[in-house]
C-alpha cells in the first residue's frame, strides 16, 4: 500500500530543525556567559583568531602546485564549487598564514591586508569565500560567538557593535581572567581582552554604577547575553565598502551618524541614543570588512582606515576613540597601485597593508576547471561542447599571461606545458622553479578568464548543436579587435598569433586522434606486422618469401622501407635496424616468451603510421559530396567515425566535423609536397 503524497506545507516543514534554531537562539545572563567560558575557552577568540579557525575546520592538503597547502574552503563546499579557486595555492597559503600571524598577535591584526592584481583574478572571490565561510561557521557550536543587550527599566538595548561580553570585565580583573582562560585553552594562540565599549553601552554602564553606588555585580544583572550570528544579509559582523565619486564621499559611510529624529527625544546631537552606529566599521565589528577597490577611497577615508587598522579604533562623528575587532581585507587591481606606489604622500598608508599578489591562473588544467563552473554539460542543456574546447582556450590565455622563455630551445607553448606539470625532454621541476622566480610579472599581465568565458558564451548562441575549439578560437580572435583592455596594437598582434599557435596545436591533436582512430585495427595490424617481418627475416637471412600461395619470391624492399621511413630510419641504416630487430625476436623466443611487436616502441609506432598513411585516403573523401562515396568507403568513414566517438568522447556532430577538417589538412599538405617535388 503506497504512502499518501505529503502536502507542499509537510515538506517545507519537514526540513525544519526546531532544536538547531533553540540553540541558535541561546539566551543567558552574564554569569552563564562566562560559565560557558569555563568549558569552551576559544568562545572569546578575536576576529583574527576566529577567521583562521574557520579556514582550518575545512580542512587542507599539500599543494601539488605550490609549495604550502591547499585550503579547502576555496574549494566552495557551500555552493558545490560554483565559487572554487583554482591554481593561487601559493598566494591562498599566504593569506592563511597571514590570518595565522595576526591570530598570534605578531602584527598583521594591525595592518589592511591588499589583495593585489589584474581585473578578474578572484580577489572578490576569495573574499566572498571567507565572508559566507563566517556566515556558516558561526551557525556552528565549534564557531559560537555572543554578544550582550541592556534590559533597563523593561526596555531593550541592544550593544549597537555586536559586542564582546567580555569587555564589560573591569580592568583590574582582566589579567587573571585571561589567565583562566588561556590555561585551558588548546590553541596556538591567547585570548585577549582588548578594547572598550562603545558609547550607547558606556552610557547604560556609567548610568547604572551610579544606580547601584559602584556595585559592578548588579550592574551586570541587567545585561543579557545571547547567541550571535554573522550575516552580510543582516550586515552583522560582515561588512562591505565600495567607493563612490570622490565628491560625494562621507566618512559617516564608515563610522555612522547622527539620527536627527532623535535628537528632540535626547536633547543633544552628543547623546549616543541619538547616533546610527550602522557605518561599515561599526557594521563588521567581530568579524570581516571588505574594501572593494580600496585604492580609489578618498584620502581622508584612508585615515580612517589607518586608524582602524592600527589603533583598532574608529572616530565616530561627536564621540571619543571607539574599540573595533574586525579583519580589514581590501583588494586593488593593478593600475591603482602603481598609482599608489608612485604617490610618496601614500607612505603612511603603504608601510599599514600587507600586500598578497593574486595573480592569472599560469596551469591550463585549472584555467579548464574555471571555464568548466560556467560550461559544465548539465548548466548547457541541448547544447554540446566538442572535447579540447575548453583546453585550448585555457591554453591560450594562459600563454597570454607568460613571458617568453628565455631558453632558446623552449617555446611558449612548450613552457605553458611544462607549467602545467606536462613532460618537455630536457626541462625538470628545477627548471620550472627557476623560470617562476625569474619572472615575477608572470599572472599579472595577459587575458581575464571573464573574456575568454565571454566569447565561448558567444559561440554558444550560435545555431551549432555542438561547439568545438576551432569555433571558440575563432571568437577569441575576432574579440580582440574590439577589446577594451588590449589596447596596445603590438600587445593585440602577440594575442592574435598566439590564437595561431594553439590552432596548429590544436589541429596536431585531431591529427593524432584521428591517426589512433584509423590505426586502431587490431587485426590488420597484426597482419601488417606479420608481413613486415617475415620480409626483415628474408632479408636478413637471405632468402626467400612464401606468399599466400606458397610461391618464394624476394623480400618486399617498398614494404620495409615504407614502414621503416615512418620512424626515420635513413637507407644508410636499415641494415643495423633489421639486423638489431630480429636480434630482438631471437631473444624473445630464446627465453621462451612469445614476441609482442607492440612491445618494441618503435616498432609499434612505425606499424601504427603505416596503416595510418595506406587508410588515411578514405578520410579526404569526407568533403566529397557523398553520392560520389561509395559504399566500403562510406563504410570505412563510418568506422573511423565510430572511433573518434567511442575512444574521444566526440558526439557525430563534432565527429564528423573533426573528419571534415583533418581530410583538408591532409589535403593541403599533399597539394603542398607535391609543389615541392615539382620545384
Amino acid at each position: 500500500m503506497t504512502e499518501p503524497q505529503r502536502s507542499l506545507f509537510e515538506l517545507a516543514t519537514s526540513s525544519h530543525d526546531r532544536e538547531a534554531y533553540r540553540a541558535l537562539a541561546w539566551e543567558g545572563s552574564f554569569r552563564d556567559y562566562l560559565s560557558l567560558l569555563e568549558e569552551r575557552p576559544w568562545i572569546a577568540r578575536n576576529a583574527f583568531q576566529r577567521l583562521l579557525d574557520m579556514l582550518e575546520s575545512h580542512g587542507s592538503e599539500p599543494s601539488r602546485a605550490a609549495r604550502g597547502r591547499r585550503w579547502k574552503l576555496f574549494d566552495d563546499p557551500f555552493g558545490r564549487g560554483r565559487d572554487a579557486v583554482y591554481g593561487l595555492d601559493g598566494p591562498l597559503d599566504a593569506l592563511v598564514q597571514t590570518l595565522r600571524a595576526g591570530a598570534r598577535g605578531f602584527g598583521p591584526e594591525r595592518r589592511v591586508i591588499l589583495l593585489h592584481g589584474p581585473v578578474g583574478s578572484s580577489k572578490s572571490t576569495i573574499v566572498r569565500l571567507l565572508k559566507r565561510g563566517l556566515e556558516h561557521y558561526t551557525q556552528s557550536d565549534a564557531g559560537a560567538l555572543y554578544t550582550f543587550a541592556w534590559q533597563v527599566d523593561g526596555e531593550t538595548i541592544d550593544s549597537p557593535m555586536h559586542q564582546e561580553p567580555l569587555l564589560l570585565v573591569p580592568k583590574e580583573a582582566r589579567g587573571e581572567i585571561e589567565k583562566r582562560l588561556n590555561k585551558k585553552l588548546r590553541r596556538d594562540y591567547r585570548i585577549r581582552i582588548e578594547g572598550e565599549l562603545d558609547p550607547v553601552s558606556r552610557l547604560w554602564f556609567a548610568t547604572l554604577m551610579e544606580r547601584y553606588d559602584g556595585d559592578w555585580s548588579k550592574v551586570v544583572e541587567h545585561v543579557r547575553v545571547r547567541r550571535l550570528l554573522l550575516s552580510e544579509e543582516d550586515r552583522i559582523g560582515i561588512g562591505t565598502f565600495q567607493p563612490k565619486d570622490e565628491k560625494n564621499q562621507d566618512s559617516t559611510e564608515l563610522t555612522g551618524d547622527v539620527n536627527y529624529r532623535k535628537i528632540a527625544e535626547y536633547g543633544s546631537d552628543s547623546d549616543p541614543r541619538a547616533f546610527n552606529f550602522d557605518g561599515e566599521f561599526n557594521v563588521a565589528n567581530r568579524g570581516l570588512l571588505e574594501f572593494i577597490e580600496v585604492l580609489k577611497l578618498d584620502v581622508a577615508f584612508l585615515y580612517d582606515l589607518l586608524g582602524a587598522t592600527q589603533e583598532h579604533s574608529i572616530k565616530p562623528k561627536k564621540f571619543a576613540q571607539t574599540s573595533i575587532d574586525e579583519v580589514i581585507i581590501g583588494h586593488t587591481n593593478e593600475p591603482e597601485y602603481k598609482k599608489l606606489a608612485a604617490n610618496e604622500l601614500m607612505e603612511a598608508f603603504r608601510d599599514r597593508t600587507i600586500k598578497i599578489d593574486i595573480p592569472y591562473n599560469l596551469a591550463v588544467s585549472d584555467e579548464v576547471q574555471i571555464y568548466l563552473r560556467q560550461f559544465s554539460a548539465e548548466r548547457l542543456p541541448g547544447r554540446g561542447i566538442a572535447p579540447h574546447t575548453l583546453e585550448m582556450a585555457a591554453l591560450w590565455s594562459v600563454m597570454t599571461r607568460l613571458e617568453e622563455p628565455t631558453h632558446q630551445s623552449l617555446s611558449l607553448l612548450q613552457k605553458a606545458r611544462l607549467y602545467d606539470g606536462k613532460d618537455v625532454q630536457g626541462f625538470g621541476p628545477e627548471h620550472v622553479l627557476e623560470m617562476k622566480r625569474a619572472a615575477t610579472r608572470e599572472g599579472m599581465l595577459g587575458i581575464s578568464p571573464r573574456y575568454v568565458q565571454d566569447r565561448i558564451a558567444a559561440t554558444l548562441v550560435s545555431e551549432k548543436p555542438t561547439v568545438t575549439a576551432l569555433d571558440v578560437l575563432a571568437s577569441l580572435e575576432e574579440g580582440l579587435m574590439h577589446h577594451s583592455l588590449v589596447s596596445n596594437e603590438e600587445t593585440r598582434r602577440r594575442y592574435v598569433q598566439l590564437v595561431s599557435t594553439v590552432r596548429e596545436e590544436f589541429e596536431e591533436i585531431l591529427k593524432r586522434e584521428v591517426q589512433s582512430a584509423i590505426s586502431s585495427d587490431r587485426e590488420t595490424l597484426d597482419r601488417l606486422c606479420a608481413k613486415y617481418i617475415d620480409n626483415v627475416r628474408a632479408y636478413t637471412t637471405r632468402e626467400k618469401v612464401l606468399d599466400a600461395t606458397g610461391k618464394p619470391s624476394d623480400p618486399d624492399e617498398r614494404l620495409m622501407r615504407s614502414v621503416e621511413d615512418k620512424v626515420d630510419i635513413p637507407e644508410a641504416r636499415k641494415d643495423d635496424f633489421r639486423i638489431e630487430l630480429m636480434n630482438f625476436v631471437s631473444e624473445v623466443h630464446r627465453e621462451g616468451k612469445t614476441f609482442d611487436w607492440r612491445a618494441n616502441k618503435r616498432l609499434s609506432r612505425a606499424i601504427e603510421l603505416k596503416l595510418f598513411e595506406d587508410r588515411r585516403d578514405s578520410i579526404q573523401l569526407v568533403s566529397t559530396v557523398s553520392s560520389v562515396v561509395d559504399p566500403d568507403t562510406q563504410e570505412k568513414i563510418g568506422v573511423i567515425r565510430d572511433r573518434l566517438m567511442r575512444q574521444f568522447g566526440y558526439d557525430q556532430v563534432a565527429a564528423d566535423e573533426v573528419l571534415q577538417h583533418v581530410a583538408g589538412l591532409f589535403a593541403r599538405g599533399a597539394a603542398k609536397q607535391e609543389g615541392l617535388e615539382a620545384a
